[in-house]
């Protein structure tokens, strides 16, 4: 990752905006309605901005979102980058290392996927307390520049035991439970198949999905604390008796995305 390319981008943003982001949120497939209860926001497309690499995937509309909730000033990343499209793992990142240098210190990170524990239910969300990778490069393999983070990085608590509580104590006060498990990584485009998803299964895993641990990855080495919330959009394959198509996962991702705006709003609120 070069530092000047990421900085470049930031002197746009700055261009166009004066807030100053506490909080940046990465909003997986037909999660994109947060950016509707920002105030005062300013939205700017990836194609406008430097170096910034474009969605490709329906269900993400290709916005960085500057706004506010509350006190909190929030940058949002209204659709994300897959491994799977093609990019590099520096461009499925570089939307994390922009948000940091913009100044946001805390990274909220979505996605839809698929629940691999059985007392899961479509439209569950659930807090990642954990994640398995291995189907996908290390994003941070490579050349380090150390004006971004230490060459090891610790992934000891890679999301944030605090922020988990804070999300379990938000739900309850709006009535309802979050789910809590280990996301497992599949690099995609295709899903899983059943032979997977048991081995998945046998390691830990109570989700699959396609994105989200390069972010997280990367968000830890550049010091943010992180909080993931997965919408369980299906039950994966050898559990769910029907096939699978993303126009089904962008459904119940919509459907879910209600309940999943008034928790990250509620939070946000009273975020510091």
């Amino acid at each position: 990752m070069r530092y000047e390319q990421v900085m470049e981008s930031v002197a746009y943003i700055r261009s166009l905006t004066r807030k100053q982001p506490s909080v940046g949120i990465i909003l997986g497939s037909g999660l994109g309605g947060l950016v509707d209860v920002l105030q005062d926001k300013t939205v700017i497309s990836y194609a406008d901005i430097p170096h910034f690499p474009q969605s490709t995937v329906p269900g993400h509309a290709g916005n960085l979102v500057i706004g506010s909730i509350g006190t909190t000033i929030v940058a949002a990343m209204q659709g994300r980058f897959h491994y799977y499209e093609g990019f590099t793992m520096d461009e499925v990142t570089y939307g994390v290392y922009v948000m940091r240098l913009l100044g946001a210190g805390s990274l909220i990170v979505t996605n839809a996927c698929g629940g691999v524990n059985r007392s899961f239910t479509p439209g569950d969300l659930m807090l990642i307390s954990d994640y398995i990778s291995f189907m996908a490069p290390n994003p941070l393999i490579g050349h380090n520049d150390e004006r971004f983070g230490p060459r090891f990085p610790d992934m000891t608590e890679a999301y944030s035991r605090r922020l988990i509580a804070k999300a379990e104590d938000t739900a309850a006060a709006l009535g309802f439970r979050l789910q809590k498990g280990v996301y497992a990584l599949f690099s995609g485009p295709c899903f899983e198949t059943a032979a997977e998803i048991r081995a998945y299964a046998a390691l830990g895993a109570d989700v699959v999905g396609m994105s989200t641990v390069p972010e997280t990855i990367v968000a830890h080495y550049l010091g943010m604390e992180v909080l993931g919330i997965s919408c369980i959009t299906n039950m994966a394959t050898g559990i769910a008796e029907k096939k699978h198509s993303h126009e089904a996962v962008l459904q119940i991702a919509n459907e879910a995305s209600d309940k999943l705006c008034a928790l990250v709003q509620r939070m946000l609120e009273t975020w510091s």
